[in-house]
């Protein structure tokens, strides 16, 4: 039994559409999913706005509001609970300069249409979070935006966000890269400086996904540590990756197994999810899966991560504190090798 709580997205069963070739799975679903979701043993599901009311743009407020409640009446059936949502807005023709940060005052209103719709939709499904995936908030020609102009028109979107309902929270996913070149919350050490920078930072955190770290140059683990130090770590995206590539999101563990654990044990360490929060696990079947199996790499991250819980469990301190003492890393070391292999 994990001491966590797991969800996923429903784009986490998908068609096997990526760059260089078309979809290979047939579309699953909305309610299929959730209905597998809880029988593989996720508590939650993490949206999109448009997953949640996908012709919002076309829709009036109060039919989105509508269109979101009856979408909670199918995770009730299932027992699941909404994590957050996320406004889609990379995917529309009005971002593709970003949103907020967007050089167009149109395409900037109609991200902050679409950031208090997510707003709408979360309350509507019973959550509390707002999470930003600030895709395209940078750059893809450095000259093309003043940095500290956008910079400051992020945090006042955000503020306006805060403003427009008192209750939710808003988590920003940081990402170096992809899909511009140049983005403006590249790690949690950005973060950090815009929820200070807002008008409520104690309702401004961050989300951490393993593979984004990897992709910035850094430890998932301590990425993770820095926003537990600071009492904003709101939810975590497990999955790997393999170096500095394009977005894999692979199933967690199975890259690097010791940095796996090192999250694990962080999070397990410094109490993660006693005030609630959850693991996500962002992670993408292979191209390759049958349909009839694709739900397998979900099952498979949830048991590595539990496996490594255990793992954590049995981690001796004492031994941990005397190699510290004597400085003894290579013995300290060679300790969570043979703990990880079953030596």
């Amino acid at each position: 039994m994990s001491r966590f709580k797991f969800t996923a997205g429903p784009w986490n069963v998908n068609e096997g559409v990526e760059a260089f070739g078309p979809g290979v799975r047939p579309t699953v679903p909305m309610e299929e999913k959730f209905k597998k979701f809880a029988e593989v043993g996720l508590s939650g599901v993490q949206f999109h706005d448009d997953d949640a009311v996908p012709d919002m743009n076309n829709m009036s407020e109060k039919a989105i509001i509508d269109y979101a409640k009856d979408v909670k009446a199918e995770l009730d059936k299932y027992g699941l609970v909404a994590e957050f949502v996320a406004p889609r807005l990379w995917m529309d023709p009005h971002t593709t300069d970003g949103g907020f940060t967007s050089n167009s005052k149109e395409d900037y209103d109609f991200a902050m249409w679409r950031a208090k719709r997510s707003i709408d939709i979360a309350n509507a499904l019973g959550a509390k979070n707002i999470v930003l995936w600030l895709a395209r908030e940078g750059t893809l020609c450095a000259e093309s935006k003043d940095p500290v102009e956008k910079i400051g028109a992020l945090i006042d979107s955000i503020n306006d966000m805060l403003a427009y309902d008192d209750k939710i929270k808003v988590l920003i996913e940081s990402k170096p890269n992809e899909p511009i070149d140049r983005s403006y919350c590249g790690t949690i050490g950005h973060v950090m400086a815009v929820s200070a920078a807002t008008k409520d930072p104690a309702r401004v955190g961050a989300v951490l996904e393993s593979a984004h770290a990897i992709l910035a140059g850094l430890d998932p683990a301590n990425e993770m540590a820095f926003a537990l130090k600071f009492g904003k770590l709101g939810s975590v995206h497990l999955n790997d990756q393999n170096g500095c590539r394009y977005d894999q999101d692979k199933s967690f563990g199975v890259e690097s197994l010791r940095g796996a654990f090192n999250q694990i044990k962080v999070l397990c360490d410094h109490n993660y999810g006693a005030n609630g929060e959850m693991v996500g696990l962002d992670v993408k079947a292979m191209r390759t899966q049958k349909p009839e199996d694709q739900y397998r790499h979900i099952q498979n991250s949830m048991k590595i991560a539990m496996m490594l819980e255990e793992k954590v469990a049995k981690f001796d301190k004492a031994f941990q504190a005397k190699c510290i003492a004597e400085r003894n890393y290579e013995a300290l070391e060679m300790y969570v090798m043979e703990l990880l292999m079953g030596a």
